[in-house]
């Protein structure tokens, strides 16, 4: 049985169509039934990333990670869940009762919500819609009012200012990401994700890796982690947004942002690496659910790489590199693409890859060149603007000017 979730189905609908339920009926009740299923994996998965980023982020710090609790730590998240569960539920005085509970809901929700248009193998997939990068740009952006509304609802400054916080973030970010998803919806002709996953070949990370670079960095920022986890920076304003969170509700939004961290690297998969695509998933279509968790998990180890080896940055570092850096470059990017998309239509696709490979690496070459420049030009400046200390050293005066 090379489809075993198609085939529950039809043997499903089967079933309840012999017992005489009308068809709305029997296909309203298969989409719940696929609905809490996948909700249900998902959320199980989350409770294993847990798990799991512990373990790394310990070999990142030479430690062991969870030992204890089950063999190599497995069960150490269900002692984490039952711990939050058991914990005193706290309400804030002045606090915004209703939205200050939907809060947390409404964050992992919006998370859980994205997977519906991710395909998962060339037969299963959640809603085969032809807007579905348009679906994944609108629930991106609805995902942020859940941060916004628990730092409004919480009545404490240091959760309103991470949850204002937040918003710029978004804002800023969110540009260069819409730019970078438009670039495979051009090679692709089309903007729904299993059109697009059908499309590659190559895979488009060897064809625009600007775009998947650039959709990578603005990705991290979109999910709040280091270097760009401002809305929540302890440093600055104690928790940021979730500062008043107590037990499980806290809970949801730690899962939110491990689950919406993998549910990033699912659609960077998707969009850039095949997906699903891999040897033998024509004859055993299961097997596409494997490589795809696979590739997603790849990216997830990056994620989690670049969080625990930076540290944060200031929040006009981040909103720079957004306005002067990263969008500008998306933009470019996209003229580019589009124009040789135009003038190259027709042509053989290894002509047509190679070409859309060379005017990527051109750009990276020019955009390396600039910045050097910019850099050396910025050194000159401050370095005449704060002149060197006299040292009374002259040998170690000498080293420093030579440095």
């Amino acid at each position: 049985m090379s489809d075993p979730v198609n085939f529950i189905a039809e043997w499903l609908k089967s079933l309840m169509a012999n017992i005489g339920l009308p068809t709305g009926v029997v296909v309203v009740i298969i989409t719940l039934i696929g609905i809490v299923v996948m909700a249900t994996f998902l959320l199980v998965m989350d409770i294993g990333l847990v798990w799991f980023e512990r373990k790394m982020v310990a070999r990142f710090q030479d430690r062991l990670g969870p030992n204890r609790v089950g063999p190599f730590g497995l069960i150490q998240p269900i002692a984490d869940i039952i711990k939050l569960l058991i914990k005193e539920d706290i309400m804030p005085q002045g606090a915004d009762k209703f939205i200050f509970n939907i809060a947390p809901i409404f964050a992992l929700a919006t998370v859980l919500l994205l997977w519906a248009v991710i395909p998962f193998a060339p037969t299963i997939l959640g809603s085969d819609i032809n807007v579905a990068v348009l679906y994944i740009v609108a629930i991106g952006a609805v995902g942020t009012l859940g941060i916004i509304m628990a730092g409004w609802a919480s009545n404490n400054k240091y959760a309103l200012l991470g949850a204002f916080r937040t918003v710029a973030q978004m804002v800023a970010y969110e540009v260069p990401i819409v730019i970078a998803l438009l670039v495979p919806v051009i090679l692709a002709r089309s903007m729904g994700m299993q059109a697009i996953v059908e499309a590659q070949s190559p895979w488009y990370i060897f064809v625009i890796p600007l775009a998947a670079f650039i959709l990578f960095v603005a990705s991290i920022a979109e999910i709040g982690r280091t270097p760009f986890d401002i809305n929540e920076a302890e440093s600055e304003i104690v928790a940021g947004y979730h500062i008043e969170y107590t037990g499980m509700k806290f809970g949801l939004f730690y899962a939110g942002e491990l689950l919406h961290a993998l549910t990033v690297s699912a659609i960077i998969a998707t969009l850039f690496l095949g997906g699903w695509r891999g040897p033998f998933v024509d004859q055993v279509p299961i097997l596409g659910v494997f490589y795809l968790f696979l590739k997603s998990f790849l990216i997830y180890y990056v994620i989690m790489w670049v969080r625990y080896s930076f540290p944060r940055i200031r929040i006009d570092q981040m909103l720079g590199f957004s306005w002067k850096f990263l969008t500008p470059l998306a933009l470019i990017l996209l003229i580019v693409v589009a124009i040789l998309s135009k003038v190259l239509e027709g042509v053989s696709p290894p002509i047509f890859a190679l070409a859309m490979l060379a005017a990527n690496l051109i750009i990276i070459g020019v955009t390396v060149t600039v910045l050097r420049v910019y850099a050396r030009v910025e050194r000159k400046r401050v370095g005449e603007e704060r002149p060197l200390a006299v040292v009374p050293d002259p040998e170690l005066q000498q080293l420093i000017q030579q440095e």
